[in-house]
């Protein structure tokens, strides 16, 4: 028994490697974000440890995502993929080790007056013979690989890779999941926005209707003075009527999103409100940053993944060695079985060395490289695709204040107008051309007001997810 354990120590023990030594290349980014004009002035080098609900204050938007969490198809599917990478790493990692049977059989021989032996259970003899019995209790271990060469835990690596790179998968489709939930309620509270902006057009223009009509009637404004009127009036009874199936279907998506259906309580009634409460998050100057985006860690663990198949690929090109040992005891009585004379032990190895396969092996070989190549440059794209999304975000962050402040500016402005023009119209000095365009102009503003408040609340969102947002898994059900 304790040859047989030395030689089994030695197989587990001897394994080499012959994996390429690789680290992760440098990204291929500039070491800073842009700046100038278009690009917000940080300081800070690195994202704090934070959650979803530092960044997204409102308690109804909070209490949607955590439902999203889970119940969301595409989380759970996340969840799978994960517990499935997982069982397959267990799996490959347990090839390295003995596996360990145990058996135990009975054998009875009866043999008849003419001399023949009849095993128990497959014939009949004649009377006058005699019956023997034998008992063995075997362990150990069949066709074990000594992986003197590193194959089985290159292969055992690759599956832990992939596994760690299906982890880094699930944080991105939570990462994913969380925006869009997030963008799914701003686009409702927008749209709801939009709604009120309709219906207070749409009664403004109802009494300028009114009004124009009665002036018509007395002889003071033309026929085409009302027909202007009515323009304004059609346009925003349409836009109701757009801006009703919009929100239905804003509801739709988000209620796809969760997976379940959403409370009225927890819908927007309007951006007023909701907008306010999202945190700035800080971005930081040093792009390393981006190397913690769980899109970008999933693409280095497939990167380790295949540079482990490379030593896979390469130890095929040696011996492989198997053992088969087993211990135990055999004995024609079962009271003898556990005595010293009983017990029996057999050591088997066995070693096939490829000689001439055809290139198999050669092309298994480049077949892995060309895959480490592959995924080093999926790697170096994907670092290089969120070096662009940060940077874009940066860069409509820097911009979106300034844009904000002067459409409400054009909108005081506008509304401000329109009272004038009304009034001047109303005693006759102006034209009903003036009023009209002062009401377009004011309904454009709004709308597009609403248009920029609701980007600049979406860049937040987006500056979360490109930053690759929170670290944090606590609210994943467990796989």
């Amino acid at each position: 028994m304790r040859r047989v354990a030395s030689i089994l120590a030695l197989g587990v023990l001897a394994a080499c490697s012959l994996e390429p030594p690789q680290s992760p290349p440098a990204p291929a980014v500039p070491p800073s974000w842009p700046a100038g004009d278009a690009y917000l002035r940080q300081s800070e080098a690195t994202l704090p440890s934070i959650s979803y609900r530092d960044i997204f204050r409102d308690p109804k938007l909070q209490a949607i995502i955590e439902q999203a969490l889970a119940n969301n198809q595409d989380l759970r599917a996340a969840l799978a993929n994960v517990a499935s990478a997982r069982a397959q790493y267990r799996v490959a990692h347990a090839s390295i080790f003995p596996s360990i049977d145990a058996s135990g059989r009975v054998q009875v021989n009866h043999t008849s007056d003419r001399g023949g032996t009849i095993n128990s259970g497959t014939g009949t003899g004649g009377g006058g013979g005699g019956t023997n019995t034998s008992y063995s209790l075997e362990g150990g271990t069949t066709s074990f690989e000594l992986d003197l060469f590193g194959r089985l835990r290159s292969l055992s690596n690759a599956a832990f890779d992939e596994y760690m790179g299906t982890e880094a998968a699930l944080r991105a489709a939570r990462l994913t999941l969380v925006a869009e939930v997030a963008n799914s309620y701003l686009q409702l509270a927008a749209d709801r926005s939009l709604l009120t902006i309709a219906r207070e057009t749409e009664q403004s223009a109802i009494k300028s209707v009114e009004l124009t009509r009665a002036r018509l009637q007395g002889g003071i404004a033309p026929r085409t003075d009302l027909r202007q009127a009515e323009t304004i009036l059609a346009q925003a009874q349409s836009d109701l009527a757009q801006l009703t199936t919009a929100i239905a279907q804003d509801r739709n998506a988000l209620e796809l999103l969760v997976g379940a259906p959403v409370s009225d309580a927890n819908l927007p009634a309007s951006l007023d409100g909701t907008e306010d409460q999202l945190a700035e998050l800080p971005a930081g100057l040093d792009s390393s940053i981006l190397l913690r985006r769980p899109d970008v860690v999933q693409a280095e663990y497939r990167m380790h993944a295949a540079n482990a198949r490379i030593g896979a690929a390469r130890a095929a090109f040696f011996p492989r060695i198997a053992l088969t040992a087993l211990a135990g005891v055999a004995s024609t009585a079962l009271a003898d079985l556990f005595t010293g004379d009983a017990f029996t032990w057999s050591v088997q190895p066995s070693a096939t060395l490829p000689i001439f396969d055809w290139g198999t092996n050669r092309g298994n070989l480049a077949d892995a490289r060309a895959q480490r190549d592959l995924a080093m440059a999926d790697y170096q794209k994907a670092i290089q695709t969120a070096f662009r999304e940060v940077s874009d975000a940066l860069a409509r962050r820097g911009t979106v204040d300034q844009q904000l402040e002067s459409d409400r500016r054009l909108e005081d402005a506008a509304r401000d107008n329109l009272f004038l023009g009304t009034a001047r119209y109303k005693e006759g000095v102006d034209s009903y051309l003036n009023t009209l365009d002062a009401q377009r102009t004011l309904y454009g503003a709004s709308r597009t007001l609403t248009a920029t408040r609701l980007a600049r609340a979406q860049n937040l969102v987006a500056l979360y997810q490109t930053l690759g947002g929170d670290q944090l898994i606590e609210d994943i059900p467990a796989a």
